[in-house]
């Protein structure tokens, strides 16, 4: 169960960002992963999300909004989960 306390406020301002995003618009399967997705099928999917992120002009809000509320699902600011993990992890050593 995804903990929902580590979210912002619904206040606009909080998500305001998010409607310039490279992504409005694009259907969500595009970054989020459908049930048992595997191997390299999975892996298309996420270059093609990240392709995208990358010419995305607020990556970097989308991504730290992801690590902030430590997103555990789909493509973030460019990130997977696990790549979003592991930097978590080292955040968390330093």
């Amino acid at each position: 169960m995804v903990n929902i306390k580590r979210l912002p406020s619904p206040i606009l301002e909080s998500y305001e960002w998010q409607w310039d995003g490279a992504c409005m618009g694009v259907d969500s399967s595009v970054f989020f992963s459908p049930e048992a997705e595997r191997g390299a099928k999975r892996q298309r999917r996420e270059e093609a999300a990240k392709a995208l992120c990358a010419t995305c002009p607020v990556i970097e809000q989308c991504r730290e909004h992801a690590l902030r509320v430590q997103e555990p699902y789909g493509v973030w600011g460019g990130l997977t989960e696990s790549e979003r993990a592991k930097l978590l992890e080292q955040r968390v050593a330093s």
